[in-house]
This record gives structure tokens, sequence and C-alpha cells, in this order.
């Protein structure tokens, strides 16, 4: 059973929620943040069906198949949180977890490299490719000391998080050796963590073998580009070295990700992956959990914009969310401007981002970037 809370104020959302439960909106006076419940049992859909009747709740069932049935409890998540609470139900506890997660979600705070990370405000991601062939940058910093002395130079100027990839994962992209990725990446971390050993580090890669030579040369974090799925011993090396994770959805691979991508359901199937990894990495001890709905990756212009639109519907995960939105084609296309004409754009949709929920920018242009941090950590409430 998976629990979302799902604004149908939002024009994208009442949509798809309208169209799945065939609703008139005629006959519906309440718009507003809302709760769906998915792949909900028979035993658990006779109990919520006697609650909604008891508590005079409004309740719309979808059943899509005999193994697959949704329901929308459609009134404030604050009343409904107190009725579940002592409803007694066997179901309450993921609803109430849910709630509570979205209710609580500025409340977050991880211990990363001995820094303590609040997540009442937003946080900086500076990347640091060390590739010849990424969309953007490729061919910037090949040399191990160039990269690792502009690392410390985007902390020193503030960055929190520095963010080393030796594999580009732009659309089309072949992926890279495991020796070769190694050789571009560990000397960059291990000169970074030597001359800053209080930075933090996130390593760009979906090989557990990097992943586990970037922790000891002194990473903090993986950041999975398949959502911990290309390589089923990712997990375990995050585990071994109590690492936290970066889990983002991607429709296919980088190869075949933008070779017409469709969805039935945009937001539901990202939100359905990315719970049920997070459930995984959580069933193997892994405490500090960042999801990324993958903007650009296997998604269609359209669906980024939904997705940024409707970023706050993922609260109810519990994690905080890292956008990455940098001079994406999206946006490129979207405004008719070539890759170093889209820092000033994606300044912009960062703000968007942060302000619909995103805690970790993760940018290119690491000037703009502070400034849309600072600037927006004044309106997170």
């Amino acid at each position: 059973m998976i629990t979302q809370i799902i604004n149908i104020s939002i024009e994208e959302s009442k949509t798809d929620i309208f169209k799945k439960y065939r609703i008139n909106e005629e006959k519906l006076d309440f718009l507003g943040n809302c709760i769906e419940v998915r792949n909900v049992s028979h035993s658990d859909l006779d109990e919520l069906k006697c609650f909604a009747e008891a508590n005079r709740i409004e309740l719309f069932i979808s059943t899509e198949s005999q193994f697959n049935t949704n329901i929308l409890i459609t009134k404030n998540i604050f009343e409904l949180r107190k009725s579940f609470s002592i409803s007694g139900l066997s179901s309450a506890v993921s609803i109430l977890s849910s709630i509570d997660n979205f209710l609580n979600y500025n409340e977050i705070n991880y211990r990363i490299n001995n820094r303590e990370l609040n997540f009442n405000r937003a946080y900086l991601m500076g990347i640091l490719n060390v590739t010849p062939d990424s969309f953007s940058d490729g061919g910037r910093f090949r040399d191990s000391d160039a990269a690792a002395e502009y690392g410390l130079e985007m902390i020193s100027n503030g960055v929190d998080i520095i963010d080393v990839g030796g594999e580009s994962t732009r659309p089309g992209s072949d992926p890279v050796g495991l020796n070769e990725e190694i050789d571009r990446v560990i000397p960059v971390i291990e000169k970074i963590s030597k001359a800053d050993p209080d930075a933090i580090i996130s390593v760009d890669t979906t090989k557990s073998n990097v992943a586990d030579l970037a922790l000891q040369a002194g990473a903090s974090i993986i950041n999975d580009v398949s959502g911990l799925t290309l390589d089923p011993q990712m997990i375990d090396t995050a585990a071994n070295y109590n690492a936290s994770v970066v889990i983002m959805h991607i429709k296919g691979t980088p190869k075949t990700m933008q070779t017409n991508p469709d969805y039935v359901n945009l937001i539901e199937e990202i939100y359905g992956f990315l719970y049920n990894q997070c459930i995984k990495a959580k069933n193997k001890g892994i405490k500090n959990i960042f999801i990324d709905p993958g903007i650009g990756f296997g998604k269609r212009i359209e669906h980024n914009f939904e997705i940024i639109n409707r970023l706050e519907e993922f609260k109810s995960l519990g994690f905080p969310i890292l956008t990455g939105v940098s001079r994406k084609s999206f946006l490129g296309k979207s405004f008719d401007l070539e890759i170093d004409q889209r820092d000033f754009i994606s300044a912009i949709t960062d703000a968007v981002a942060i302000k619909n929920a995103a805690r970790i920018i993760r940018t290119h242009n690491v000037k703009f970037g502070l400034q849309v941090v600072k600037l927006l950590n004044h309106f997170i409430r």
C-alpha cells in the first residue's frame, strides 16, 4: 500500500485525479491537499469504507484490476490526521506516516561528515564533472589537480556539497569503463578531502566499485542516477559505509531515456518507484536518503515542468528532495537557448523548485545558485 498527499488545486493533479476517479468537478466542493491510497487490499478497503461512512468522509474508489484498488480521501489532512490517529485501522499507520512526513518536512535533519544539515532551508550542490563528454562542461576539468582546485574554490564560496562525476549521463551517452571512471574521480575526491576533511563530497556514479573507492577516499554521499537499480551491490556498499544516498528516478538508461518516454500517470509512477527504492534502502539500514524525481532523465519537456509544479507531492515520502535543472535541454528548447545561455533561466527554475519543496539544488553556475539559495531561504515555511 502506497500513500501520497496530492494537491488537487494544482491543475495537472486535478486532471489526473478527476479522470482516474471519474469525479465531476461541480460535485466536489473540496480542492486542496487530499490523500490517495494505492494498491489497497480487500480487507483494508472494507475497513476504510466503514471508517469513511462513520466519520462522514467522502471516499472515491478506482479499481483498475482485481489486484489494484486505489482510494481518494478528500478532506483536510489535519482533520484526517486526528481521525485516523484514533481509528485503530490497520491502514492508519501508512496514512498517518505520509501525513506526518508531509507536515513535518521542514523538520528533517541529517548529519553528514560531521556537519548538521537542517532542511528547514535549502542547500547547494555544485557540479564537478571530470569527463570529456558531459553535455555542458565536458573536458573542462580532465586534470585532477585543476578539478580539485575548482571543488575547493566552490566550497570556499559557500557551496554545501561537491558532486564529482566521471561518467556523462547526458541523453544518448554510452557508459564508461570501470577503470576509466575510477581514474577520473578518485584522485579528485582524495585531493579535495585531504585539503578539506570537513567537505561533503558526493560521487555521481551507478557503479558500486566506484562508490566503494570514493567512500574510502572521502566521499559521504552516493548519487546514483539509476536509483540503485543498475548495480545490485550499490545498496550494500552504501550500507557498509553508512553512506548517504540520492535515489533518482530514470526511465530507461542515459543511452535510451529520451527515446519517446511516456507515462500513464507521470507523478504516480515516479512516486511509486522512489517509494519502493527508499523502502529497500531503509531496510538495509541506510538512514540519510535524498530523493530526486529525475528532471530530464526519461522525461518530455512537459513532464519536467509538471514535476517542478508538483514537487510538494513528494514530501509525503519523508525525505529531502533534490532537483537538477541546470542548463538542461528542456529549458533550452522551451526558450530557444544554447547551453551557454541557460544559466539565468536555470536559476529562476531552481528558485521555483525550492519554493515548491526542493531542499538541494544541483547546479553548474554556483554564483547564481548561491544567490538563489540565499534568497529563497527567506521564503521557506
